[in-house]
């Protein structure tokens, strides 16, 4: 039995596997009951713990390491996931809501804490643990189409004071408890702590700007780069005695300008989001006591609703104090208090902390795992319903949006320079409709076609491989050139020998000038693609302008009817819908726009919604258009049964955005595994 316990219990590798797999399994079983997929993580660390078979054990190397780790990770994600240019453009008024929305929790939590016997220390930690939030349900708010509502960009900004404000209230409390609490040693740390901020916040930032301007967009390397600065960080905040989170939320705030959205960050939350932070909730569940955790929903029932109570009732307040001074719709206080609710990343790793140094006892942190349960549930249902009741903005506001080559339609022919269709060709099987595509819009804007290929570096010039490349390319580029003149198109054939194949048609796209991009499609499925990315995410990730990746069944010029699902209007997406129009324009077809809502908008609200996208694509009256809303609770399924009656579909490419580290699905990727006929995917250059 010892051998067994030796082998399986204390081996290490063994408790690696065994949390890869439940981080593989369970998320993905507990969304399908409609429950959050940390629930799952949570419920497999209390089965795999002291309270369950005991194959984990939560004072194990492996484990501690991974909470560690994880603990880290997530605090960095949720710094990384803030958007700065939304807190900059309601600086003032997020202030003022996340003062609010810190002090007022705060307080209740200090008095019911007091209430029930804590000591101060204790108190003032459960009231900081009530003053942050986790904007888990932000996803829904971008799918609702609400997320340029001015209540919504006001409580994303109000992260970043609240967090910050609790990670420090953290500090003290931890300095207070080690007993190295005095009047001038709060001042020592405080100032020690904002010298230490400086440093990581404008030190990183500057660090990694001259760092990625030397390595080029070398993917690993930034990669490494990011990982070394989180991890450092959180060693620098241990070393002048403040919780390693605080390191890295400040390093995530740090490189959150300098890493931008791209492909870099995509693959640093696609990291900690499928390894560390699922790691930790398991950890989680490991520390969790059954029979305690019973005790807290019996015994000790008074104080976990008092808790929950108390953070619903305090944020209530602090949203509607802010909403009514800044002249808010009782609908946009709602979704304020509904996105303020959920206490996930900064609420547990700060709990943990608390735990770990006696600040909370057992019977409490069971309590706020109660309470992050709760709200995880409370604020997204509430979000989904307030959310879907704000006004959407008016399509003028949106058009008018400032950025580089939005109207790419409407350019002044005096000034602009030719329209120009970069379109990498490779397989000579699937070239002629891409070209023949491209012909089609170039002639529709009086412009020309650039057919390219890349040929694979070599060190010597004169490589057989590289010989190779270079003929087969030129074979390729005379064909396309050939079917460029049977569709009346000029046609400029460029080769390019490159290291990096995305590389060279982003290069080459730029000493172009193109306006478009027109390539075929590659592979995106699998842990290679997501791991190392692909052609497609290169592409998008570096480009200068608007790219159209193509899966085509047909001749373009045979595509008569076209089918856009359209779920909010962005910018984006009326430029996706400006570029149906054009490629309808092209041979006379008719295009049509589908709106699928949820079962509970109301009737005035889709109404204004169906006005909104006629106003869109009346912008160009002469294209034959319909316009169809439909309410149903599976978006996906009513766009698969639409494309059956149509012969291309025109999807907008949509990043995949994680809430609390865990991945959430969009529905352009469940239709695209499903669609049968032609589909183009609409993608633009990551800002």
């Amino acid at each position: 039995m010892e051998l067994i316990q030796a082998l399986i219990i204390d081996n290490p590798l063994v408790a690696f596997t065994t949390l890869l797999l439940v981080s593989l399994t369970l998320p993905p079983l507990f969304e399908q009951l409609r429950l959050p997929g940390l629930v799952g993580l949570l419920v497999a660390g209390v089965l795999l713990g002291p309270s369950g078979i005991g194959l984990l054990d939560p004072d194990g190397e492996i484990e501690k390491l991974f909470s560690d780790i994880g603990k880290v990770y997530l605090m960095f994600v949720a710094a990384l996931e803030i958007d700065l240019r939304e807190f900059s453009r309601n600086r003032d008024r997020s202030m003022i809501f996340g003062g609010l929305t810190f002090a007022i929790p705060l307080s209740g939590g200090i008095l019911l804490g007091r209430l029930t016997g804590l000591d101060w220390p204790s108190a003032v930690l459960i009231g900081s643990l009530l003053a942050s939030h986790t904007l888990l349900a932000y996803p829904i708010v971008m799918r609702l189409g609400a997320s340029r509502n001015e209540a919504v960009t006001v409580t994303v900004g109000a992260t970043i004071f609240t967090d910050i404000a609790a990670l420090l209230i953290l500090a003290v409390c931890v300095a207070v408890q080690r007993g190295s609490f005095s009047p001038s040693m709060l001042a020592l740390k405080l100032t020690v702590l904002g010298i230490y901020a400086t440093a990581v916040l404008f030190g990183l930032d500057w660090v990694g700007k001259l760092y990625f301007r030397c390595t080029g967009d070398e993917q690993g390397n930034k990669f490494l780069f990011i990982l070394l600065a989180v991890f450092l960080s959180a060693m620098g905040a241990q070393l002048i005695q403040v919780d390693k989170v605080i390191g890295a939320f400040l390093a995530g705030l740090a490189v959150n300008d300098v890493v931008g959205d791209g492909p870099v960050k995509e693959k640093v939350e696609f990291f900690g989001g499928v390894l560390f932070i699922p790691f930790f909730f398991v950890c989680m569940g490991l520390l969790l006591d059954v029979p305690v955790f019973l005790e807290a929903l019996t015994d000790r029932l008074g104080l976990t609703v008092g808790i929950v109570l108390t953070l619903i009732t305090t944020k209530f307040l602090a949203a509607a104090i802010a909403g009514l001074v800044f002249r808010y719709s009782w609908m946009q206080i709602l979704t304020m208090w509904s996105l303020s609710l959920p206490q996930v990343a900064a609420t547990l790793a700060a709990a943990l902390v608390g735990l770990q140094v006696g600040l909370i006892t057992p019977p409490i942190f069971n309590t706020v795992i109660v309470l992050m349960l709760v709200t995880s549930l409370l604020g997204s249902i509430a979000t989904s319903h307030f959310a879907s009741n704000l006004p959407r903005p008016h399509p003028e506001t949106l058009v008018s949006d400032d950025n580089p080559w939005g109207e790419w339609l409407e350019s002044d022919p005096a000034t602009a320079t030719p329209f120009t269709v970069v379109v990498p060709v490779a397989n000579p099987l699937t070239q002629r409709y891409l070209i023949e595509m491209a012909a089609l819009i170039a002639n529709h804007e009086g412009g020309h076609i650039v057919p390219l290929t890349i040929a694979p570096a070599r060190v010597h010039m004169d490589d057989a491989k590289l010989l190779k490349a270079l003929s087969k390319g030129q074979k390729l580029l005379k064909a396309a050139e050939s079917i460029s003149h049977e569709w009346g198109a000029k046609a400029t054939p460029k080769i390019r020998i490159d290291d990096d194949v995305a590389a060279g048609i982003n290069r080459s796209a730029r000493e172009q000038n193109a306006q478009l991009i027109v390539m075929g499609w590659s592979p995106t499925e699998g842990l290679r693609a997501k791991l190392f990315g692909t052609l497609i995410d290169s592409v998008f990730g570096a480009t200068h302008c608007p790219v159209v990746v193509t899966r085509l069944r047909t001749e373009p010029v045979h595509m008569h009817r076209i089918l856009i699902p359209v779920k909010i209007l962005t910018p984006q997406t009326i430029r996706t819908i400006r570029f149906g129009q054009v490629f309808a324009d092209t041979h006379q077809a008719s295009i049509m726009l589908l709106h699928v809502s949820d079962r509970r908008t109301p009737k005035d609200q889709l109404q204004s919604f169906r006005a909104s996208l006629r106003d869109v694509v009346q912008a160009d009256p002469q294209i034959r258009h319909t316009i169809k809303c439909v309410r149903h609770d599976d978006p996906g399924t009513v766009i698969l049964k639409a494309s059956r009656h149509t012969d291309l579909v025109i999807l907008r490419s949509m990043r995949r955005r994680t809430a609390g580290g865990l991945a959430v699905s969009d529905v352009t990727h469940q239709v695209l595994k499903g669609l049968t006929c032609s589909v183009m995917l609409f993608g633009e250059p990551y800002t």
